[in-house]
């Protein structure tokens, strides 16, 4: 009899818990909800929704944190409910295959046999395939480095040009 199946019975689910915060929580959306209208530093802060809580409506259960909480979760869903959302907004960016590349050239210092030596990185990164191609050059043989390196596009090639 005690082994009628070789799984244990399912356990018995309950129903989710309310929470001390629910009877407040249209009391804190409508405060929420007149802050959008209210000048930015007349909003509500968390405190002060915790404190009108706790004086105007007697909510002697109700921690800070889970008013924090709460709010938290609730003022960017109050904002998109009202139309007031941040832009959802996306740009694509479209590359033809070996029509451009990003090129920057700086300088950096690494330690070369126990040194600490000053080497110029030349960086460049096809725009289609991402991939990058970096190489430090010691510009030796030429004894010095351009001081106005110019890129072949964009603002600062007109720059130069």
């Amino acid at each position: 009899m005690a082994l009628e199946s070789a799984w244990p019975a399912p356990r018995k689910q309950l129903p989710p818990r309310a929470s001390r915060l629910d009877a407040f929580k249209a009391t804190i959306d409508q405060i929420l909800r007149d802050d959008l209208d209210a000048p930015r530093k007349q909003r509500h802060t968390v405190k002060r929704v915790f404190d009108r809580l706790i004086d105007e409506h007697d909510a002697r259960g109700v921690t800070y944190s889970m008013v924090r909480a709460y709010i938290f979760q609730r003022r960017p869903e109050i904002r998109i409910e009202e139309g007031r959302g941040p832009p959802q907004a996306f740009v694509p960016q479209t590359h033809r295959p070996g029509d451009e590349a990003e090129v920057d050239f700086g300088d950096v210092w690494i330690h070369l046999n126990g040194v600490s030596t000053k080497v110029f990185l030349f960086s460049l990164r096809l725009s289609f395939s991402g991939k990058a191609v970096h190489k430090i050059l010691r510009f030796v043989r030429a004894g010095s480095v351009p001081r106005r390196p110019c890129p072949r596009t964009g603002r600062a090639g007109r720059l130069c040009g």
